[in-house]
């Protein structure tokens, strides 16, 4: 069927409901004539009639009623799906899919989300929960959270929180029968919780620094996990040292559940970012995520 021609279903289908010119002229807003001649129009162009009429009423004939069986369903879901998917005003719409590690919820999905989705309540959002590094583009998302040096070059980033540290913790009991590494080279004879990337399948060599000196440390232990934040809890345990981010542990290392060790070789990372594409593929959902964030993410980690 022409596009020109839905108007015409529309009045048919308005008057196939009614049974009546009249009443679907009152609920259309507009004149008998005018509906009369729009399903003139409509019949002429299919080459059937669709309703018998009569002085006193109304009623579908055989192709009517195939039509309305076939074509009221489609047109009704076609025009809530129009109104699901249109925006007022200034209003927001659509989908924003957000690949992003565990360890940067607490930081940029909980204070962010609740404010984002009371203020755009038509922009569904879609979080995905990937320690992996995650190609963005083939998955479908429209951006990812990261630390900024495992971001490929040619991405478009939007710093969400201020640099951090990582550091080497364990706790009070765990120093006291094993001792305090005092060089990173001491790490090699201690037990630490190690981490296996989920990317490479590797296990991570923890990375220090003092001034322009950097150490990538080949550590072992007996509990090996490929979920970072495990680390800092089994290290809780007393299990063995563990390198956390941070921010992650500072209530843990504020109560004295864990001490920091190795402190002068805490290397500082640049944060997390929010990267895309490229600015001209940023959607409207998009862009508006990233307001929020700036306004609401969690500035200055210490």
């Amino acid at each position: 069927m022409k596009p020109a021609l839905l108007p015409q279903l529309q009045v048919f289908l308005v008057v196939a409901r009614q049974r009546s010119f009249s009443g679907a002229a009152r609920e259309l807003g507009v004149s008998t004539a005018a509906v009369s001649q729009s399903v003139r129009q409509l019949e002429k162009h299919l080459r059937v009639v669709l309703l018998a009429r009569t002085t006193r009423s109304v009623s579908l004939t055989d192709a009517g009623r195939r039509l309305v069986e076939g074509a009221g369903p489609a047109l009704a879901q076609a025009t809530a799906t129009l109104t699901e998917v249109s925006a007022q005003p200034g209003e927001a719409v659509g989908r924003l899919r957000l690949s992003l590690p565990r360890a940067a919820v607490p930081f940029i999905i909980d204070p962010v989300l609740p404010t984002f989705r009371a203020r755009h309540p038509r922009v569904e959002v879609e979080v995905s929960l990937e320690d992996r590094l995650v190609d963005i583009v083939a998955g479908g998302f429209d951006a990812g959270v990261r630390l900024s040096e495992t971001i490929e070059r040619d991405m478009v980033q939007v710093r969400l929180t201020d640099p951090f540290r990582f550091v080497v913790v364990g706790t009070p009991e765990y120093l006291a029968r094993h001792g305090t590494p005092q060089r990173p080279e001491d790490l090699l004879h201690h037990e630490c919780i190690t981490f296996r990337s989920p990317t490479t399948g590797t296990l991570y060599a923890w990375e220090l620094e003092r001034g322009r000196r950097t150490w990538r440390v080949p550590v072992r232990g007996g509990v090996v996990t490929n979920d970072g934040l495990m680390c800092s809890s089994m290290a809780k345990l007393g299990l063995g040292l563990a390198y956390a981010f941070e921010p992650r542990v500072m209530e843990e290392l504020n109560s004295g559940q864990l001490v920091r060790v190795l402190e002068p070789y805490a290397p500082t990372v640049p944060g997390y970012f929010l990267y895309f594409p490229s600015r001209a593929q940023r959607s409207g959902p998009l862009r508006l995520f990233i307001e929020a964030a700036r306004e609401l993410a969690l500035r200055g980690v210490k």
